[in-house]
């Protein structure tokens, strides 16, 4: 006999060989069987045909839980496989996972699929999701299931199992449901009726393995969820996600360009756009300065060398561009720009005294990604990072990781996000530095989020070689994660360039060096902002934040007086006096977007004043242009210090 003990409940004595689902079928009640998934077997999740062999705890996992919502993705992705296996004979089955967003699986076939495929597929899947087929599970050796699979013609799978086969596997599991099988590690859901909502989203080409010189494949997406309502949900997500795409609000309001003429991935920054990201980088470096931070300006290009000492022509060639010949010297353009930081540091010999040394640099840098991967501004080939080191002693690295932090959250907090995951990232099983470095550096990462009060995840073992560190992934209005912030401390730099400061005792010591970025890159930060504000930025952050409009030709001396007196004060305006309709002039300022617009009539004129109206459609009584500008130039300042007032609030 064996002892089973009931997470929360009865210790029991059973057989050996009873599946984890027989065994919880006697404990649980009616309604709860019928919401059964899987089971958690002394931690870990299992199928509920999982036999008991030994002693163990024993957990229910239910419909509901976020940890089974991964499983049913899967097992959704299996369930698309199936149907177009079904319909499509000829497919080639290549890997299908659940991510963070649904699932997706690739597939081989001729041509590619449309979206009357689509449909018909997800047809196909609703209807094996209604007979409710079984996912059984078996295990066979690993040349068995090659046999298997090669007869079947998927050589996709065959590839895979000679992957397995290499990393030493013998044996290998599949996952059967009627005639259908595939190669998978599990668990799944009990059956296909358990998968009850879902939705095909739409199919994109996608290399085997992401290598360009292998096949492409069909990759279609599609997301799960436990009930329809979710799924409802989602989609209407999806389509506020549609409409929100920087890609497309970037067009129409004429903020930046990407061009094949000038190379996928570079990004043309336009008037408008170029002038939203003035006023982030006006705040950002006044910022810096505020809190003790000095400006540098480097290179876009550096010797070759130069990244064979750092390490980047070892561990990052493949994201740097081709070298250069200058006078028979190899150049190289940089991926990063913290050696120049270093170099800098190393022009001349450093005191204790001198320490911490705050460095910052909108730094553009240029890294190579794949084709495939380029996505608008949210992935690039050349952007400016927000990018700072500071040089410090031992003694002062608690302090300078508070200090990072709290301008961290402040500045996201500005630019109007004040909900993140933050996640602090420990020692890997392949470090560089010392045990003692190591711990104190997490230490102080540690502390840091404690003293701020801030609610944390430790990712075990995902900290880089060189350090730990702390990502902040901040959710926009729509509540999808962006990685933009992080910091991490450094013990490998400083010693492939042997920076050094001379301390107390006259003696040679490495400093610690934090590498930080708060917004991360200025492109794809600017992305995350026009999604989230759906192109409709804070009047601050706004390229134009009042247009005067005319009713008739009467009011064009006036008109010119008021514009005259916005730009005077530093209120970022234009006028429209084309001979059109008030409504068409009123209607073209919101579709672009324009906090304010003021309109002007003869009684305007008469009394030398302004009439207000919102991007929104609000109208606020005339006031003179002198009130105006008053109100403006406070509530900007306002959105300069994380309290403005959006003007879809205001009443």
């Amino acid at each position: 006999m064996i002892k089973i003990k009931i997470k929360g409940g009865d210790l029991l004595e059973t057989e050996p060989g009873i599946t984890a689902g027989d065994l919880l079928a006697q404990v649980l009640s009616k309604k709860k069987r019928k919401k059964l998934l899987l089971a958690r077997v002394n931690g870990e999740l299992r199928d509920l045909s999982f036999p008991l062999t030994g002693d163990s705890e024993l957990e229910p996992v239910f419909s509901g839980d976020p940890e089974a919502l991964e499983i049913l993705r899967h097992s959704a992705s299996h369930l698309l496989a199936q149907a177009v296996k079904e319909l499509y004979p000829q497919a080639k089955l290549a890997i299908g996972p659940a991510i963070e967003s649904g699932f997706y699986y690739d597939f081989d076939i001729p041509g590619s699929f449309s979206p009357e495929d689509l449909e018909k597929i997800e047809t196909r899947m609703q209807e094996l999701a209604r007979k409710a087929i079984p996912l059984e599970r078996r295990e066979m050796p690993l040349e068995q299931a090659e046999k298997l699979f090669r007869d079947l013609g998927e050589d996709y799978k065959v590839e895979l199992l000679h992957d397995l086969k290499a990393q030493g596997e013998e044996t290998v599991s599949l996952y059967k449901q009627d005639g259908f099988q595939d190669l998978c590690r599990g668990p799944h859901v009990p059956d296909t009726g358990k998968i009850p909502a879902f939705k095909l989203i739409n199919v994109a080409g996608a290399f085997w393995k992401g290598d360009e010189n292998r096949p492409m494949l069909q990759r279609i997406y599609g997301t799960a969820f436990f009930t329809k309502k979710e799924l409802a949900a989602h989609l209407q997500r999806l389509e506020e996600a549609k409409k929100r795409d920087h890609r497309k609000i970037g067009r129409q309001l004429d903020l930046f360009s990407i061009q094949e003429e000038i190379g996928p991935g570079l990004i043309l920054w336009h008037p408008k756009g170029a002038m939203v990201r003035k006023l982030i980088e006006d705040f950002w470096r006044e910022e810096h300065v505020k809190r003790g931070y000095d400006l540098l300006f480097t290179p876009h290009i550096a010797k070759r060398d130069l990244w064979k000492t750092s390490g980047h022509l070892d561990f990052y060639a493949e994201n740097m561009y081709s070298p250069m010949e200058i006078d028979d010297v190899s150049y190289q353009i940089k991926p990063m720009n913290c050696p120049f930081h270093i170099a800098i540091y190393n022009s001349r010999k450093r005191s204790y005294r001198e320490l911490p040394l705050r460095w910052c640099e909108l730094g553009t840098v240029y890294r190579y990604e794949r084709t495939g991967t380029l996505h608008g501004l949210m992935r690039v080939r050349g952007f400016t990072q927000d990018d700072a080191h500071i040089f410090c002693r031992p003694d002062q690295l608690d302090s300078e990781i508070i200090d990072i932090l709290d301008m961290t959250l402040y500045m996201l907090r500005v630019f109007g996000f004040d909900r993140y995951d933050i996640y602090l990232s420990t020692r890997p099983e392949k470090y560089v530095g010392s045990d003692e470095h190591w711990e104190l550096s997490t230490s102080a990462l540690r502390n840091a989020l404690e003293k701020q009060g801030l609610e944390y995840e430790i990712d075990p073992g995902e900290g880089v070689f060189y350090g730990p560190k702390i990502d902040i992934k901040i959710k926009d209005c729509l509540d999808r994660s962006w990685q933009c912030s992080t910091i991490q401390v450094d013990f490998n730099l400083p010693e492939r360039f042997n920076v050094q400061y001379t301390g107390m005792d006259s003696r040679p010591h490495a400093p610690i060096m934090v590498h930080r970025a708060l917004l991360g890159s200025l492109e794809r930060f600017f992305g995350v902002m026009i999604e989230h504000y759906a192109g409709a930025f804070p009047l601050w952050l706004s390229p134009v934040q009042v247009r005067v409009l005319t009713i008739t030709d009467r009011q064009t001396e006036w008109g010119k007086d008021v514009l005259q007196s916005l730009k005077a004060a530093g209120v970022r305006a234009e006028i429209d006096l084309r001979n059109e309709k008030l409504g068409k002039k009123v209607r073209e300022a919101q579709m672009e977007k324009i906090p304010y617009m003021l309109v002007l009539g003869d009684q305007e004129v008469a009394d030398k004043t302004v009439s207000p109206r919102t991007r929104e459609g609000n109208k606020l009584d005339a006031m003179p242009v002198e009130s105006f500008v008053e109100m403006i130039l406070a509530e900007n300042e306002r959105g300069k210090t994380g309290g403005a007032v959006s003007p879809e609030s205001r009443e």
